[in-house]
């Protein structure tokens, strides 16, 4: 990949252009076209990919998302992200404009300037300067979508599984999800734990309290299976993993009378788990346990589950290991490895290649007066540039 003439681009300008589109997922509102503007002018072949289905707020939604490459040659480093947010919240709450992109006392402020339209503009800039200076040996590329904050149906899910069967070859892959703790490149993630959501219902025969023998009350036996699977140790463990936990985050029964035995209970639980599982294997465990109480109490139980990713670890290699030597050979840290935190789409890329996350400091995102320090966004554009060229070097064929 040879080097071209083209201007550097400003970090802190580009995520001040993305702030001031208003992506709150699903929306795009032209996101993309920002993105795939500043792509172009670095010569990299871009392809939008639209996905259409369900978003999860109540009606479809047309999903825009993003790959470009630049370069054929092997190694192809990847970088990926999503330019939607998460909506406002209470508008008033905020002391800046959150589609502004404001700057006050050197501190830009603005939904998305975290997580993750910050990230995002730090690895173009930090790629302009990389092809303005050097001649680098591979490919980069970018793969962005417009619904990470959403139900993730159709964005990196979808572009992911077209890039595969299409035979598209990526090396490994950064993630600019706002991974740093404290400060800027403490901590990279390497692996995320998988998330299951399991809805229970149980279906009993509404009947006057006074006369339970006419009824079947579905309370107690709701009570019974969620002790069962609470009081059930799922695992001791997993290197680099914290043990497996289950939470049930609702209990309904939705009964306004105090003289009704109600028709039916509902709960909903999550499993946040480590490799010791996989999602089929805890659907079966929660199904053998829904199918024994059912048989012991002749009241029907139903359950509906939704595993919204696998866990996965990148393990310890030429790309971990490059990433923390070009990150503390910048900013003086050694990042820790880390597996803590929610889901990401890293779970998605995982089947592609090996993926991990390094990005801004996550202290104010999805938060009223999201904010990054200019300063911090030059510096992870540093720590990018140092990445880019040490992993294309260390994954040379």
């Amino acid at each position: 990949m040879n080097a071209a003439s083209h201007s550097v681009i400003d970090p802190v300008e580009l995520t001040r252009d993305l702030i001031r589109i208003p992506s709150v997922t699903p929306a795009d509102e032209g996101a993309m076209d920002v993105l795939e503007r500043a792509l172009t002018g670095l010569g990299f072949a871009c392809r939008r990919m639209v996905f259409e289905g369900p978003s999860g707020v109540g009606h479809d939604a047309r999903i825009e998302n993003l790959y470009a490459r630049r370069g054929t040659a092997s190694p192809n480093l990847c970088f990926a992200g999503h330019t939607d947010v998460v909506p406002i919240g209470d508008l008033k709450a905020w002391s800046a404009g959150p589609f502004e992109g404001e700057t006050r006392d050197g501190v830009l402020y603005g939904r998305g300037a975290v997580d993750m339209k910050g990230g995002i503009a730090a690895w173009v800039a930090a790629v302009s300067r990389v092809l303005a200076r050097d001649e680098i040996e591979g490919s980069l590329s970018f793969l962005i979508t417009g619904d990470e904050e959403g139900p993730a149906l159709h964005g990196t899910k979808r572009v992911v599984q077209t890039l595969a069967a299409e035979g598209e070859v990526i090396d490994a892959c950064v993630v600019g999800e706002p991974s740093s703790a404290h400060h800027l490149g403490d901590m990279i993630k390497v692996g995320r734990r998988g998330s299951l959501n399991t809805w229970i219902t149980v279906f009993g025969k509404q009947g006057h309290v006074a006369y339970p023998d006419r009824a079947a009350n579905p309370t107690p036996v709701i009570a019974r299976l969620l002790a069962r699977l609470d009081a059930h140790v799922l695992d001791e463990g997993y290197p680099e993993f914290p043990p497996s936990n289950l939470e049930i985050t609702t209990i309904d029964v939705g009964n306004p009378a105090s003289n009704i035995i109600p028709a039916e209970a509902k709960a909903r639980l999550n499993i946040r788990f480590n490799p010791t599982h996989t999602g089929d294997g805890l659907i079966d465990w929660l199904n053998r346990e829904a199918g024994a109480l059912q048989a012991e109490t002749g009241l029907r139980i139903e359950l509906e589950h939704m595993c919204s990713g696998e866990a996965f670890l990148t393990e310890p290699g030429v790309f971990v290991s490059a990433v923390q030597d070009a990150v503390e050979a910048v900013l003086g840290r050694r990042p820790e490895a880390s597996t803590t935190g929610g889901t990401s789409d890293a779970r998605f890329i995982r089947s592609l290649c090996p993926v991990l996350e390094l990005g801004l400091v996550g202290q104010t995102m999805h938060q009223v007066d999201e904010r990054v320090p200019e300063a911090e966004l030059r510096a992870l554009t540093d720590a990018y540039e140092r990445v880019i060229t040490t992993v294309l070097e260390r994954l040379q064929p």
